[in-house]
């Protein structure tokens, strides 16, 4: 089977190189380890801010919230920024404003300041994490584009299932009497380290077809976003207001009129900020909505675990997140093995790893539902065949959807993919979401089979997704870039 639509662009940067540039990739995907962490930390850290700062639950809402809302909203913009001055400008710049709005985060003295200080590391996250996989396109020999994928799969897996683990262990400790702080604190010596490393190893890349920042479609590409998540992130929590509706609609009337921008550029020779032509091609734009369907049952199934384990068996943070354990250790393995089988299955390997996720979705359901009361033991085999199915199918996709763009186009479509995953994930917890919720009542005389009850339903749900993420796959091209 040919398998070349895997890694078919061709590298700007390193063309000629036999070896991979690991110390630069190391650096860029250490900026991704901590963006992702950041997700996921501060919801273990979400009782401790309660009590210390007294926040009142929508303000812990909005700490989540607000990092996810700007890091989604700002991500294209900066794509583009990002080949107009250079990756290595922009990619600088993301770390500074991440590591220092971590240290707003840990001296926040009151919620708002510490929403605000969540707003700016958001901002800095979208700054950073489109030119890790942008570094990755241009600098990476296409042969070996897929082993470096593999372990950015790696480490994306492992930052989403370690926030856990690592958010409790800091809180755990209470270093200093520090409570909640140490999650932010931790960001600052790596980003300082990082920020030293990167100017000395990361090279200046760009794109030489940017001539101009397309301000309209920014302006409007923003207001599109911003009403399609917000909407998702806050409108469970408000109990879907007539804003949320209104925000929908309102979306889409800006996404069509961003559409209607960039075709006029296009039809001019300008400079639009997302090529149309780009989703022209099979391999990207059906990528994006795997993308897109995979990050909406990963985050929203995790969540759904999480409150599982605490609110519904009463596990402490580090008890929940040493749950998710085994399964890192299978997401890791089975990423390296779709790393080292792609270059000789292609997509046969997503295809099964589709197909175990899926199973596996439902197997938990179907166990869930037979009689037996959910503890952590009788969930983790399920958890463990998940992860290898996602092992499979997560890392492939993240090239699938880099694949055959042209290198002058490799930031935008960049931000695209991490658009995807950041709308996927608010997509996912809103759905989701809604079901487990829907489905859990807290306040049940035996919350532990309440909390199964409604993980079962989750499962079953979070199935749904993963079929349609499989079918996607299976309508993915096989053919490789010179055959077609």
């Amino acid at each position: 089977m040919a398998v070349s639509q895997y890694s078919a662009v061709r590298p700007v940067v390193a063309a000629d190189a036999e070896a991979i540039p690991w110390t630069t990739i190391s650096i860029v995907l250490t900026a991704l380890f901590i963006a992702v962490l950041d997700s996921f930390i501060v919801v273990v850290a979400a009782p401790s801010i309660v009590a210390d700062l007294h926040a009142s639950a929508g303000e812990v809402q909005w700490v989540l919230a607000g990092y996810q809302l700007s890091y989604a909203v700002f991500i294209i913009t900066a794509t583009r920024l990002a080949d107009l001055y250079g990756r290595k400008r922009i990619f600088l710049l993301g770390v500074a404003v991440f590591t220092l709005s971590s240290v707003a985060c840990a001296l926040a003295p009151d919620a708002d300041i510490l929403i605000a200080a969540r707003v700016v590391q958001g901002l800095g996250a979208a700054l950073m994490v489109p030119q890790v996989f942008a570094y990755v396109t241009v600098l990476v020999p296409a042969a070996e584009r897929h082993s470096v994928f593999g372990v950015l799969g790696i480490v994306m897996g492992m930052a989403t299932i370690g926030g856990q683990v690592i958010g409790g262990l800091l809180i755990g400790a209470d270093l200093f009497d520090s409570g909640w702080r140490p999650v932010f604190w931790v960001n600052v010596p790596i980003g300082v380290v990082m920020f030293l490393l990167a100017l000395r190893c990361v090279p200046a890349t760009g794109s030489a077809a940017s001539r101009r920042l397309d301000l309209p479609g920014v302006l409007v590409l923003s207001v599109a976003l911003f009403l399609l998540v917000l909407p998702l992130i806050q409108g469970q929590q408000a109990g879907r207001p007539g804003w949320v509706w209104a925000c929908f609609a309102g979306s889409a009337v800006a996404f069509g009129v961003f559409v209607a921008i960039e075709r006029r550029l296009e039809r001019r020779d300008g400079d639009p900020l997302v090529p149309l032509t780009l989703f022209g091609r099979r391999s990207f734009s059906l990528g994006i909505v795997l993308v897109l369907a995979l990050y909406a049952l990963i985050y929203s199934y995790y969540l759904a675990l999480s409150v599982t384990m605490q609110q519904g068996l009463g596990l402490s943070a580090l008890g929940a997140g040493l749950v998710y354990a085994p399964a890192a250790t299978a997401f890791f393995v089975f990423s390296v093995v779709a790393s080292r089988t792609i270059p000789k299955y292609g997509r046969r390997v997503l295809e099964v790893g589709a197909i175990i996720m899926a199973s596996s979705y439902l197997a938990t359901g179907l166990l869930l539902v037979s009689g037996p009361r959910i503890t952590p033991l009788l969930v983790i085999p399920t958890l463990v065949l998940q992860s290898v199915g996602g092992g499979l199918v997560i890392t492939p996709a993240l090239n699938t959807v880099l694949s055959r763009v042209r290198p002058e186009s490799a930031g935008v479509a960049s931000g695209a993919l991490s658009t995807a995953q950041q709308c996927g994930g608010a997509l996912g917890v809103a759905v989701i979401g809604a079901i487990f919720f829907g489905a859990f009542d807290p306040a049940a005389t035996d919350r532990g089979a309440a909390a199964g009850h409604a993980f079962a339903v989750a499962s079953f749900a979070t199935c749904v997704i993963a079929v349609i993420a499989g079918v996607i796959v299976f309508l993915l091209p096989k053919q490789s870039a010179a055959q077609r």
